[in-house]
């Protein structure tokens, strides 16, 4: 059993595509686990108001016609950010992709779903330190069970619940079921940002990209001022941006110019 001092909330979403930046949701379901073992589960369609290219319908099976009667993540925003503030979110891959796509979708709608207390469980990162397999695989290896309709959010979810509840069981001696834990097992670095461009370094904020990864990203911008107007200018995830922009912001204080 999950030892839940908070709700858990489990994710899974599907898209029009793989880029952070640029992509939108098409569908998102989530299983909200209480702390009494109770479960809200709710599946949303949604317009992403830009075309869904052919082969990200041939993965997920949601066609244009599917959500042009949809509302648009705008327009369930308030409710789903409602159903997730209160919770720790879990997910499989879903530090490297869900979690920042969702946030993406908020700041775009102008909500801040960034909270310093709200713990991260990648299911896909406990996997891939024990057995490094797929969904599919996951499934069948914890829970004995065939993975039907791969790719449709609400199956994958599910499935998902299911195989961190196997991994507990079968890896009691080195998992504990508490969520601090899991957090500090499945993350694989102290990424401060979503898009993994920032990374804190005992303290010190770097880059994690380009030309300047490793340097502390104060000294770039005191050495290269205008490095700053080139991130925040070019394709970046608003996440990413907003971080800097704060990092930029402390300085410029700092040096009360």
């Amino acid at each position: 059993m999950l030892i839940l001092s908070k709700p858990l909330a489990f994710f899974d979403i599907e898209t029009t595509g793989v880029n952070l930046a640029t992509d939108r949701i098409v569908e998102i379901s989530i299983l909200k686990i209480l702390p009494d073992g109770s479960k809200i589960e709710k599946t949303y369609r949604v317009n992403p108001t830009i075309p869904i290219p052919a082969q990200a319908s041939e993965i997920h099976h949601i066609y244009d016609e599917d959500v042009k009667n949809e509302p648009t993540f705008a327009q369930v925003a308030h409710e789903i950010f409602n159903l997730l503030h209160d919770a720790d979110i879990a997910g499989y891959n879903s530090n490297q992709f869900d979690v920042p796509i969702l946030m993406e979708e908020f700041l775009r709608v102008n909500i801040d779903f960034r909270n310093p207390n709200r713990k991260f469980v990648d299911v896909f990162r406990i996997f891939q330190k024990m057995e490094r397999r797929d969904l599919a695989a996951a499934y069948k290896f914890y829970c004995n069970k065939e993975l039907e309709n791969a790719h449709s959010a609400q199956a994958d979810v599910r499935a998902t619940y299911e195989i961190l509840i196997g991994q507990l069981q079968l890896y009691k001696d080195s998992l504990h079921p508490n969520i601090d834990h899991l957090h500090e097992f499945s993350s694989d670095q102290s990424f401060v940002d979503s898009g993994r461009r920032l990374i804190n370094d005992n303290g010190t904020i770097k880059f994690n990209f380009g030309k300047h990864k490793g340097k502390s990203v104060e000294d770039v911008f005191k050495d290269e001022p205008q490095y700053y107007d080139w991130i925040m200018k070019s394709d970046f995830l608003q996440d990413t941006k907003q971080k800097v922009k704060e990092i930029k912001d402390a300085l410029k204080a700092k040096s009360g110019k």
